[in-house]
């Protein structure tokens, strides 16, 4: 009988460097996607331009392009990317601090507030711009969270994941009944507010890309700053705090960017579903739970799924065009089912 010694496993380390190459280039690979798709969308709609008009009219101007592809499609393009971002990060960072795989961006009452601030700056305020809806729409979402952490956060026991959950819910079920209220008094209201909260980067312009922007790239750089304490949080509030994270300051810092991100991404393209609940699951199948990677996988494949949403509304339906919430819906509900059929929720 042969007494040969089965070769021995390969070391733990060569094992390592294997998944950090195979994730950094996925990173690669879903950056190039992104710019593809960007390219695209800056060509491709009602009327297609070729790549050429497109690269001389972001390069040099004054040619016939300018007003499209400056002045309509790289600021709606710039603007899927930030939205897309600013969801995906968002919803992570609510299933990382809830430890609950169904949160997403309006679990916290972020996008109720954000309605009743832009219904009350129509109905009250006589505000009609676009632009002008941004500032209300993150006012209104800070107010709601705020009120929700102070409500999940009242008694002895603290905030809790459930908790501010349950809080988040009554709150959400609050506005919703004041916002009908308003909007079913005035017509007027009721059609502008319409138009918003459908879900769509149409009519997006250069100035609310820069209203929208500084918040969006803050909270990314906080969420950013909060991923050693997130893998801690995800180990349990106890092993947490075992481990010297600062559990109550960290869930206190993540309210605060879920504020800036959903409050920016809502306030300009209106209430949009499905990104911050799906992405985080897409990501987190192929890059497992640390948040080393997760957030990063994020920061692209939100753009990703945002940018390739909106292409497809223009294209499907050209010369017109479908919401951008109606195709992120339409895509992610499949997306989400396959994926809870296939278990990948687990690992929070």
């Amino acid at each position: 009988m042969s007494t040969e010694t089965p070769p021995a496993p390969a070391p733990a380390p060569a094992a390592g460097r294997s998944v950090r190459r195979r994730l950094t280039i996925g990173l690669g690979v879903a950056a190039a996607i992104l710019l593809l798709l960007s390219a695209a969308s800056l060509a491709l709609g009602a009327e297609n331009l070729p790549l050429g008009d497109v690269w001389r009219s972001l390069t040099v101007g004054g040619t016939d392009a300018d007003v499209i592809v400056r002045g309509v499609r790289l600021p709606r393009t710039l603007l899927a990317v930030l939205v897309g971002a600013a969801l995906a990060v968002a919803g992570a960072l609510m299933q990382a601090l809830s430890r609950n795989p169904l949160a997403e961006p309006g679990l916290l009452g972020v996008n109720a507030g954000a309605s009743l601030g832009v219904v009350v700056a129509m109905a009250y305020l006589g505000v009609t711009a676009l632009t002008g809806y941004v500032w209300f729409a993150l006012i209104g979402a800070a107010i709601a969270t705020v009120a929700v952490y102070a409500l999940g956060s009242a008694g002895t026991a603290g905030a809790s994941p459930a908790r501010l959950a349950l809080a988040g819910a009554a709150i959400t079920a609050a506005l919703a009944g004041v916002i009908s209220a308003i909007v079913l008094l005035s017509s007027t209201v009721f059609n502008g507010f319409r138009a918003w909260s459908v879900g769509t980067l149409s009519g997006r312009t250069a100035p609310v890309v820069m209203q929208v922007a500084p918040f969006i790239v803050v909270g990314v750089v906080l969420t950013l700053f909060l991923v050693s304490s997130l893998n801690a949080l995800s180990l349990g509030e106890d092993a947490a705090r075992g481990l010297g994270a600062n559990v109550a300051r960290t869930r206190l810092l993540g309210v605060v960017t879920t504020t800036l991100l959903c409050g920016a991404a809502t306030a300009a393209a209106g209430p949009i579903s499905f990104v911050g609940l799906v992405v985080p699951h897409m990501v987190r199948s192929f890059t497992g739970p640390d948040h080393r990677w997760l957030l990063p996988y994020c920061l692209l494949v939100g753009p990703i799924l945002m940018v390739a949403a909106d292409l497809t509304g223009r294209l499907i339906a050209r010369p017109g065009e479908l919401p951008t919430a109606l195709v992120t819906a339409v895509v992610g509900a499949p997306v989400f089912v396959y994926l809870i059929r296939r278990r990948r929720m687990a690992g929070l």
